[in-house]
């Protein structure tokens, strides 16, 4: 019963979503009809949501793999999938119990203190458990005692981490209806205060001028199918076409290959947007019944994607950025001892591309370039220094990708350590 709890219901964002929408619509006393309706289409919207990242993983993954061949790299490649599904044969029961405990912390601190934050990242509230449940471990700690202070420790990080990014997310949207609930807040939080301190945000990346001749890039899909094409069409020259065309095309030619996984892309972030624009007209009028009634002014923490509509421009190009900090991080890492992270393109695009509309709120295009470049430094060095406080129980090609995952377990493991618990 413990199982199904955890993985198919509470580790089912698009569930436990609907779970949150389903009850604010009855708090409210809606018809039937329309609780039907709304739950469903939050549901359905963070299931188009999921489909859309899926569809631009799988063109990531093609990327990734012509990008290795090209340039023999071999490092860590930063993955929280990867990471928790190995880590679960360890902790499985630790993340269970703290996923759970953590979520009623998380109810709780949002009824009785200032921050009115329910995190309903179902995935992240997973990967930070076992993040918590690790490093709590390589500090000395089990049984009971882990359960508690892991639960405590994911509960107040579901409602800091949207509270240090609520006033530039105010900015973001124009309003306060929702918060960002992802554990990359770190890195978002950095590049909107780059954008403050070095750019001008009325020199927004949504008002870049473009010539009537190319009036056609307006089209955000258009603009993201040329740019990815160009780059997926470079690194395919490089990788070669013998080995595209055996290993991953099935045959096909290998420029043709890389066009049609360029606009794949594409059609992710696509379907993405789409996705958030459901859920959002859902989730909010529902999300008011337990806002009013269980946890009075309380807001909804979503997934970094929900941010992505209200700059596009903005996503591509923190991006880009955070994924070109990621490659010179990439040499610069071994030349100070650290093992060397190689840029995923899932974290780099995810993380980055907040970090470019974080950025840009704040200090327009240069905001948005220089702050999603200081994301790509953050996930690129602090999954380096987590693994040299993981110790032994790091595992072997991957880590925590996200800057909040290092950053919290590189503070639980030094506390530890100054307690003499390690």
């Amino acid at each position: 019963m413990l199982d199904v709890m955890m993985n198919d219901i509470l580790g089912t964002p698009a569930i436990l979503v609907g779970l949150f929408a389903l009850v604010g619509l009855l708090i409210q006393k809606k018809s039937a009809s329309t609780v039907l309706s709304g739950t469903l289409k939050t549901i359905m919207g963070f299931v188009i949501l999921g489909a859309g990242a899926a569809v631009l993983i799988g063109s990531l993954t093609h990327f990734s793999k012509m990008f290795d061949h090209a340039f023999q790299v071999q490092g860590v490649i930063p993955n929280n999938e990867a990471i928790v599904a190995a880590a679960q044969t360890t902790f499985g029961t630790s993340t269970a119990l703290i996923m759970v405990f953590g979520m009623v912390m998380n109810l709780l601190l949002a009824r009785f203190t200032p921050l009115k934050y329910i995190f309903l990242t179902g995935h992240h509230t997973l990967f930070m458990a076992c993040l918590i449940a690790a490093s709590l471990s390589v500090g000395g700690m089990s049984g009971t005692p882990l359960i508690i202070i892991g639960s405590i420790v994911l509960g107040l990080c579901m409602v800091i981490f949207p509270a240090i990014l609520q006033p530039t997310v105010r900015q973001i949207t124009g309003n306060n209806d929702f918060a960002v609930g992802h554990f990359g807040s770190i890195g978002y939080y950095v590049s909107a205060k780059i954008g403050q301190l070095f750019g001008n945000k009325a020199k927004s990346t949504e008002a870049i001028a473009v010539p009537k001749s190319l009036g056609f890039l307006r089209d955000t899909s258009v603009a993201i199918s040329l740019t990815m094409s160009l780059f997926f069409i470079v690194v395919a020259l490089f990788a070669g076409r013998s080995y595209i065309e055996a290993q991953l095309s099935g045959g096909s030619n290998f420029i043709v290959f890389a066009i049609i996984q360029a606009i794949t892309f594409a059609a992710g972030v696509y379907i993405i947007l789409a996705g958030v624009r459901m859920l959002i007209a859902e989730i909010i009028p529902a999300f008011k019944g337990i806002a009013d009634k269980l946890v009075p002014n309380a807001k909804p923490a979503l997934d970094c994607p929900t941010i992505f509509p209200f700059a596009p421009n903005a996503v591509i190009i923190g991006f880009l950025f955070s994924f070109l900090a990621g490659l010179l991080s990439m040499f610069a890492l071994p030349l100070i001892g650290l093992k060397v992270i190689v840029p995923g393109l899932v974290p780099h695009f995810f993380t980055g591309a907040a970090a470019g509309v974080f950025g840009n709120a704040t200090g327009g295009r240069i905001g948005s370039m220089a702050g999603a470049f200081a994301n790509g430094i953050i996930i690129s060095f602090i999954p380096a220094i987590l693994l040299i406080f993981m110790g032994d129980i790091g595992y072997e090609g991957t880590t925590f990708g996200d800057s909040d995952f290092g950053i919290v377990g590189i503070i639980i493991i030094n506390i530890l350590k100054l307690f003499g618990a390690v």
